[in-house]
């Protein structure tokens, strides 16, 4: 006797019916329990995803802190905390008015009269010098410097020196800042520097033949290129600060539910989506005000943190060939010594 598969059932109805309708039915009842398994699921995913708090209770009266973009998101939470602790904080913001509502609110919360709000654009250098400037003369000490103002996925646009807007904002920037005001860093010691980066670094090259976006761009690439281009900065002023006693230290806050997606209506709509599995910026500012406060770290200088742990960085990211050239580059263009 011939041996055949069988296509149909008893009934009559062909196999491929059969499976089909169960199939169908399958994926009705998945999606009716859906919610229910997301219900179940979602408090361990933001456990997860939120994992790392600054523990540290370490205070800092009579410490002085810059935090840049702290009218809004991270840097808001991290504003808020380093004043909470007792420092003298200063928000660098773009929008002033913005800035004076965030560091009311702060005071009002901390009990913190000194926290105070300066004009910082760091898509112009004239207006970085003029806030290094007027910090300089208005203060004796500098003991932190949280590198936080960013931006992503802008359409192609440039600062006002003609830099390529997130190579611009996010890494030239904050190199400069960070050397106008180093000496101050210096002579408060022990001081430290914050950057923040991003995992998104993993994806990013320094194209040093195309750094402002000239001969190709894509908006999330070149934020990709700007966080490795914070990896490096940090690792090579660490090199370069070494025994100073001004450590440096660079972050990724995590996936965090702020104004960096305000470019990318689709990135908005996804974050909405999936809120729940998103960190809010008070739990994105944790990795930062660890490297900021928590005791102990000194050793570690130009090291890479996540949720309050040492974390690994890309190969491109610990390229110290890379890094120095980064640095000569970084200062040519900024018309600054090599030596700082």
């Amino acid at each position: 006797m011939c041996l055949g598969i069988r296509s149909h059932t008893q009934s009559g109805r062909p196999l491929w019916s059969v499976n089909f309708h169960c199939a169908e039915m399958f994926g009705f009842l998945l999606l009716l329990s859906l919610p229910f398994i997301l219900y179940l699921v979602t408090p361990k995913i933001r456990n997860m995803l939120s994992s790392g708090v600054c523990t540290s209770n370490v205070q800092l009266p009579g410490k002085v802190a810059i935090v840049t973009g702290a009218n809004t998101g991270i840097g808001k939470e991290t504003a808020k905390d380093l004043a909470q602790r007792g420092a003298r904080v200063y928000l660098a913001c773009r929008d002033v008015q913005k800035g004076e509502l965030v560091a009311s609110e702060i005071q009002t919360i901390t009990g913190n009269s000194q926290v105070f709000v300066r004009k910082l654009d760091l898509a112009d250098t004239k207006s970085i010098r003029a806030f290094a400037k007027d910090f300089l003369a208005e203060e004796k000490y500098l003991h932190i410097l949280i590198n936080n103002a960013g931006v992503m996925l802008c359409p192609y646009s440039k600062t006002a020196d003609g830099f390529e807007m997130h190579f611009g904002i996010n890494h030239l920037g904050h190199f400069l800042l960070t050397h106008l005001l180093l000496e101050k860093l210096k002579e408060s010691a022990p001081s430290r520097v914050v950057n923040v980066s991003s995992l998104a670094h993993h994806l990013g090259r320094i194209h040093f033949h195309n750094l402002q976006g000239e001969k190709f761009y894509n908006g999330g690439l070149a934020y990709c290129h700007s966080k490795l281009a914070n990896i490096l900065f940090t690792k090579e002023l660490a090199r370069r600060l070494k025994g100073s006693r001004v450590t440096t230290y660079s972050v990724h806050p995590g996936t965090v539910h702020s104004e960096l997606t305000r470019h990318s209506f689709l990135l908005r709509w996804i974050w909405q989506l999936f809120f729940f599995f998103i960190k809010t910026p008070q739990q994105g500012a944790q990795t930062s005000l660890y490297c900021a406060v928590t005791e102990g770290l000194e050793s570690l200088s130009g090291s890479h943190f996540s949720d309050c742990q040492l974390a690994c960085v890309s190969s491109q990211g610990r390229n110290e060939i890379v890094a120095r050239r980064l640095w000569d580059v970084s200062c040519d263009l900024l018309g600054l010594p090599m030596d700082w």
